[in-house]
């Protein structure tokens, strides 16, 4: 009898240890590890530099999560707000270059601010899709620290901004997914696209890892999940330079320039340069404060280029990098922008509009023009653009942006420019449009001006005479628009 109480009580420990709360053993017994774990904070592998202005590129002191000591002695500033930068994938297994740029270009801009480097290069200089996997740990780690300072010194998260390049935008993200509280903001610098374009929002950067999320893509060539880095929107805003395909000054000849002259170790910067366009885009936002890059809500690359969402109602136009609005809707907002090929990036963008009148019905297609712009600070003369459609009684939209403030326009001059001798097109057979008038509108300033030709209507035609354009009178500009 007492050995089948016995058996009894010892079935029931053991149904209590496998059900109790609806847990399995091996599941107490984990969380028991993980409650330890978080008391003992030795576990975490990547590591924690505060730089310092003086010496951004070395160093010099690290906060160990679990040592109080440690950020006594590199004296964090506990009342400022502390931006945590988290680096990508690396061949070399070292510091790239451009690390220490943004850690002096936030020092600059926020001189009592803390500028934290993870150090996570032992992982991240592995086979690729063993360094994205690790992204996992490190994302970990990271919470654990952030967790750490608020736990133990009362640091708020609303002072926490994690900066993550590529995969250590993913980082970033599970790093935010796994505080006890928000993070503030999240920047995703071009995040990488292999092993993520379909990941769950789990295991990669999304919008609910942090208050705030903005994501700069600049490098999204090639087939999802090919593509360098990653090409659907992962945050509340989401901004494509340039469409996000190559940036100007990423092409074979900057990148066969720099092998000659700084040797072979710069081969990759084919690759490297669109991909890393990203953190020097939010370096630009850190250090030409008075020359923000604007950015504009567009549904696709292709509406954008026809000029066609340069309206900044409703939220439809930001800043991009350091100072973007934050907007939080239900739905991504996408945004696109064009730059020039080095800093400063900012270009001004322009919406140029043109009714087309003949009495033909004629319907042509990727012509060649110029288009020249005089304004009151500067002019820009011979911008090279192609109309993909012109039709007799239609109107064409497109873009076109100058590297010049050029500020008030005063006249516009247009050109149809001829075929190459080789064209199979026939000398006797040149299509003629006429224009009365050229709408434009600017992004940066949202002023609409009309522009009208002196004698009534110009008679365009391929190769002919550059057509010029006034400023037109406010009483001429009432009628032309009724």
């Amino acid at each position: 009898m007492c050995r089948t109480a016995l058996l009894a009580a010892l079935y029931i420990w053991s149904y209590c240890l496998v059900a109790l709360c609806g847990k399995s053993a091996s599941q107490n017994i984990s969380v028991s590890r993980n409650i330890e774990k978080k008391k003992d904070l030795s576990y975490i592998e990547s590591k924690f530099s505060l730089r310092i202005p003086e010496n951004p590129v070395e160093d010099v002191c690290h906060l160990v999560p679990g040592q109080e000591t440690s950020v006594a002695d590199c004296n964090f500033n506990h009342t400022s707000k502390t931006f945590v930068i988290v680096h990508g994938w690396t061949v070399i297994g070292m510091f790239e270059s451009w690390v220490p740029k943004l850690v002096k270009a936030l020092y600059d801009r926020e001189p009592d601010s803390n500028v934290i480097v993870v150090n996570w290069l032992a992982r991240s200089s592995l086979h690729y899709s063993m360094s994205a996997d690790f992204t996992k740990q490190v994302g970990e780690d990271i919470a654990a620290f952030v967790n750490w300072m608020e736990e133990q010194f009362g640091y708020s998260l609303d002072k926490v901004h994690l900066l993550g390049y590529s995969l250590g935008a993913h980082a970033a993200g599970i790093a935010g997914s796994l505080t006890n509280k928000k993070i503030n903001r999240i920047t995703g610098l071009d995040p990488a696209g292999p092993h993520f374009e379909y990941a769950d929002a789990s295991r990669r950067l999304s919008p609910d890892d942090a208050v705030f999320v903005d994501v700069l893509h600049t490098y999204i060539r090639g087939s999802p999940d090919r593509s360098i880095g990653i090409q659907k929107p992962v945050g509340h805003v989401d901004i494509y330079p340039n469409g996000g395909g190559f940036q100007p000054g990423c092409n074979i000849a900057e990148a066969l320039r720099l092998i000659a002259e700084k040797g072979f170790h710069n081969a990759d910067q084919l690759l490297k340069c669109s991909h890393e366009r990203s953190i020097h885009l939010f370096i630009d936002s850190l250090l030409y404060e008075e020359k923000p890059i604007m950015a504009y809500r567009c549904n696709s690359r292709e509406t954008f280029e026809r000029g066609l969402c340069l309206s900044c109602r409703k939220n439809r136009c930001n800043n991009l990098g350091y100072k973007v609005k934050r907007v939080r809707s239900k739905r991504n907002s996408k945004m696109y922008l064009k730059t020039r090929a080095y800093a400063p990036y900012k270009v001004f963008h322009f919406q140029v509009k043109i009714h087309f009148f003949g009495k033909l019905n004629i319907t042509t297609t990727n012509q060649p023009f110029r288009i020249s712009f005089y304004g009151t600070k500067k002019d820009s003369e011979n911008i090279a653009f192609v109309m993909p459609e012109i039709s007799t009684n239609k109107t064409s939209s497109f873009l076109v942006y100058t590297e010049d403030d050029l500020g008030d326009l005063l006249m516009v001059k247009l050109q149809w420019e001829k075929d190459s001798f080789f064209s199979l097109s026939n000398w006797w057979d040149i299509p003629e449009f006429s224009i009365r008038v050229v709408r434009i509108k600017a992004g940066e300033t949202q002023k609409k001006l009309v522009f009208c030709s002196q004698n009534g209507f110009f008679s365009l035609q391929k190769g002919g005479r550059v057509a010029e354009f006034m400023r037109c009178r406010e009483k001429k500009h009432n009628a032309t628009d009724s």
